[in-house]
């Protein structure tokens, strides 16, 4: 079991962060770096650090025994020092030698962890979507100002040059005023099955791995990976991918909170346990402009030609961001190839940490990008449109949606409503 239990463990936490103000936020010459969550996304993150010069992965940490090979794999064939294992993230807020941690668990730990990072003098690289809901989300920000601290979102794209070049030319007027920008996905996943309650596998913390979730029993086709597809833990290919379509879009077009918000769709295609649906769109309104999200988890015929991206249609020609770079069509040539990628962006975070400044993905820019997907599952799962007030963040008149907003918790873990 998880201990100690949620009161003694939120005391704990406190007392973390009356010690974490007195961590320099100078790091030594090497960032100490440890890692919490060692699957697919973990691993990636971990190939990306080991190119960094003045990082240094020190500890490593997942609630399954089973995750901690590939990444001390990666770390080994870098020649660099070999981490110590850990399958309690609160040994690492309590280590005042580790100046940063990277959260790379599913998205039900991702707000809580930089929370406590924060109030533990820790600098904090979350992994997308930062958040479980609206209210994490928004508690996160306050975290990071409270604290101080660095947050890097993980949303990649805001360090990926040409992407910057695509958004200075959108934004220079040169394809006019742009009524709508679309992103999208579309690709093969496979059907997850129908399971049935079974022991969980050894060496897996499975309370630890719940944590402020509340308590649901052990399923093989609902754990790794696959708790994308359960609200309990994930938030849909909405927030696993479309996170990164529609930061990228809001960024071009300068938007901050929608005005409304209308999710079409459904799970039309799989027979199985998933709940989120495996076909949708959704639609943000703005006063002057618009963002479409379009989604298929069954179908890789894409849109503009790929099967992901980002367009942005303007009066003068059409602006689109792919695979393959940027380019406009419809109006005057323009466009790049790909530059920059994960290794940029955490570079990014790295240089941040030592010189405090703000970083290209800083926790509000996530935060407010990730609001949107809450905001399309939330219209989703009530299956109407939606107003929303962005200074409140709240539905006004509307308390079945602000429900939404937020979650319950389980009886060892929950988020604060003070940080």
């Amino acid at each position: 079991m998880l201990e100690p239990n949620r009161r003694t463990f939120l005391g704990m936490a406190g007392m973390t962060a009356l010690a974490g103000r007195t961590v320099s936020a100078a790091p030594s010459e090497k960032v100490r770096l440890a890692i919490i969550g060692l699957s697919t996304r973990g691993t990636d993150l971990t190939k990306a650090i080991v190119k960094q010069k003045d990082a240094e992965i020190v500890a490593v940490c997942d609630i399954d025994d089973a995750k901690f090979e590939k990444s001390l794999k990666v770390i080994d064939a870098a020649k660099r020092k070999a981490p110590r294992k850990e399958k309690d993230y609160r040994k690492l807020l309590d280590d005042k030698s580790i100046d940063a941690i990277v959260v790379a668990t599913p998205d039900h730990w991702h707000a809580l962890l930089t929370v406590l990072g924060c109030q533990a003098g820790k600098d904090v690289y979350c992994e997308k979507p930062v958040s479980h809901n609206i209210i994490e989300g928004r508690r996160m920000v306050e975290a990071a100002r409270k604290y101080k601290k660095i947050v890097q979102a993980g949303t990649q794209r805001r360090s990926m040059f040409h992407i910057k070049d695509a958004v200075e030319y959108l934004r220079g007027g040169n394809i006019g005023k742009v009524g709508m920008a679309r992103s999208w996905i579309h690709q093969v996943r496979k059907p997850i099955g129908h399971g049935t309650p079974g022991p969980v596998p050894e060496g897996v913390d499975y309370d630890m791995w719940q944590g402020p979730a509340p308590d649901r029993p052990f399923m093989a086709n609902r754990f790794h990976y696959n708790w994308h597809w359960f609200w309990n833990w994930g938030t849909g290919e909405l927030g696993n991918n479309g996170i990164h379509g529609v930061d990228v879009a809001r960024w071009g077009l300068g938007v901050d909170a929608p005005l409304r918000v209308t999710s079409g769709g459904g799970k039309y295609v799989f027979d199985d346990d998933q709940e989120v649906p495996d076909t949708q769109i959704v639609t943000w309104e703005f006063p002057e402009t618009c963002i479409v999200w379009e989604h298929r988890m069954w179908s890789k015929h894409g849109v503009e030609g790929t099967g992901f991206g980002i367009a942005f249609y303007g009066e003068n020609g059409t602006l689109i961001i792919d695979e393959k770079g940027w380019r406009v069509e419809d109006g005057k040539e323009a466009g790049g190839k790909p530059r920059g990628s994960v290794p940029e962006h955490f570079e990014n975070f790295l240089s941040c940490i030592k010189t405090r400044d703000t970083p290209n993905a800083e926790i509000e820019i996530g935060h407010d990008s990730t609001r949107l997907c809450h905001l399309g599952n939330i219209a989703h799962r009530l299956g109407r449109k939606l107003t929303f007030d962005g200074a409140t963040e709240t539905f006004p008149n509307d308390p079945e949606a602000n429900k939404l907003l937020g979650r319950e918790y389980s009886s060892r873990i929950e988020m604060p409503s003070q940080v």
